[in-house]
């Protein structure tokens, strides 16, 4: 049903009139245009901001990994390996991989940073000093693997390309028969408790084993309560800075 001639609002007629005109299209498509672009430079800020926040958090990891291989403190050691696998987590989530990064943070941050803990009840503070030395093989040895590790992701799919074989057979699949196989809504979980579960069974026994034997190393349970350790003697043969730097860090608890 139309509204009569005489009943339209000038100003409203002459607005459809002027947009059914060639120069009202030219206006909507200019708006479009610059809808576009916008929504174009959106993106590109978005992607550029993604791209900063890998960077920064692959520093950030680096710094982690440096200053564990450096410090001989193994407190210091697990709390930063602890650090590395927050870390690691949020890189994940950043690639998209919520649920790699959900393991990583409950297994690398949480369970295996409480099992070193424990472990460290049976052992000194600090690592025995050593004299550094030279080992070329090791060195030939990472420079050889390094090479070939960038050498075989040159060949690599675009990430998140669609016809890589990953999204274009196994993930089409999965997403393609988890609804009629599985009745759980989230394809990820479908894969991890069904289509894997054994292998998610595995691993969770394998976390299981390494608590139960930290527990019976530390003897939980019994009266003793484990064995009493402490840091051993300096020896002779170390040089002055490492034995300065041991007595230092020492206290009264470890001794």
């Amino acid at each position: 049903m139309t509204a009569p001639t005489n009943l339209i609002n000038p100003i409203a007629k002459e607005t459809i009139d002027d947009a059914a005109s060639p120069a009202g299209d030219s206006i909507i498509e200019a708006n479009e245009s610059g809808l576009a672009a916008s929504l174009s430079v959106t993106g590109d800020i978005a992607a550029y901001a993604g791209l900063a926040i890998d960077l920064a958090l692959l520093t950030m990891l680096f710094v982690v990994a440096m200053n564990m291989l450096k410090s001989r403190h193994l407190f210091a050691v697990v709390m930063l390996s602890g650090i590395y696998s927050l870390l690691s987590a949020a890189f994940f989530v950043s690639l998209d991989a919520v649920d790699v990064a959900f393991t990583e943070a409950a297994v690398g941050a949480g369970i295996s940073t409480v099992l070193m803990l424990s472990a460290m009840l049976l052992t000194v503070r600090r690592e025995k000093p050593v004299t550094p030395g030279r080992a070329p093989i090791a060195l030939v040895v990472v420079l050889l693997v390094g090479a070939a590790l960038f050498y075989a992701s040159i060949d690599m799919p675009a990430f998140g390309d669609p016809s890589a074989p990953a999204n274009a057979y196994v993930g089409a699949k999965y997403v393609q028969d988890t609804p009629n196989d599985i009745a759980v809504p989230n394809i990820v979980t479908a894969v991890l408790a069904s289509y894997r579960g054994f292998d998610t069974l595995g691993e969770t026994v394998v976390v299981f084993t390494a608590g139960l034997a930290v527990m019976l190393l530390l003897g939980v349970g019994s009266p003793k309560g484990g064995r009493a350790v402490q840091d051993a003697p300096i020896d002779a043969s170390v040089n002055k800075t490492d034995a300065a730097i041991v007595k230092k860090d020492r206290s009264p608890s470890d001794a």
